[in-house]
C-alpha cells in the first residue's frame, strides 16, 4: 500500500516522465467542439485514452454522439482501434454524466514502475490515432 503522499508522489513523476519522453502538444480540451475533449487516465489497475462529450445540453451531446456513432465502424475498424468501447452514458467520479469513447490498457499500474515504459508507449501510441481520427472526421463533428 502506499501512502496518499506516495501515491500523489508517483503520478506527479509518471505525467512529469511521460511529457518528456513524449514531448508534444495533445489537442484535449482544444478540440474546436464545445464539450469534447480527449483525456489521458492512468491509475493502479489499468491506462485509458478517452474521448468525452461533457456538455450540459443534453440535445447537443446527443447530436454529438450521434455522429460519433455513425463513425463507430471506422473508429473500431483495424485502422482505428478495433477495441474501442463506447458508453453512451457514463457517470464520472463527480457524479456528472458523459457520453465515452475510450481504449484501454490493463495489467498496468501507476504504482508499478515497471509498467510505465509499455504505459507511455501505449498513451501516445493510443492518443496519436485517436486524434488522427478526429483530424480526419472534424468537419463531420464540427457541422
Amino acid at each position: 500500500m502506499f501512502s496518499r503522499e506516495e501515491s500523489k508522489k508517483l503520478r506527479e513523476e509518471f505525467w512529469i516522465a511521460f511529457g518528456k519522453s513524449f514531448p508534444r502538444k495533445w489537442i484535449l480540451y482544444n478540440t474546436k467542439i464545445k464539450g469534447l475533449a480527449f483525456k489521458f487516465h492512468f491509475d493502479v489497475k489499468k491506462a485509458m485514452v478517452i474521448l468525452d462529450i461533457e456538455t450540459d445540453d443534453l440535445d447537443r451531446r446527443l447530436q454529438l454522439w450521434e455522429k460519433l456513432e455513425s463513425l463507430k465502424s471506422i473508429l473500431t475498424s483495424d485502422d482505428y482501434f478495433a477495441g474501442a468501447q463506447y458508453e453512451d452514458f457514463y457517470l464520472l467520479d463527480n457524479g456528472k454524466e458523459v457520453s465515452r469513447i475510450f481504449i484501454e490498457k490493463s495489467g498496468v499500474s501507476i504504482h508499478n514502475k515497471n509498467t510505465w515504459q509499455e504505459t507511455m508507449v501505449f498513451l501516445n501510441e493510443s492518443m496519436s490515432t485517436f486524434e488522427e481520427f478526429f483530424l480526419e472526421f472534424r468537419d463531420i463533428l464540427k457541422g
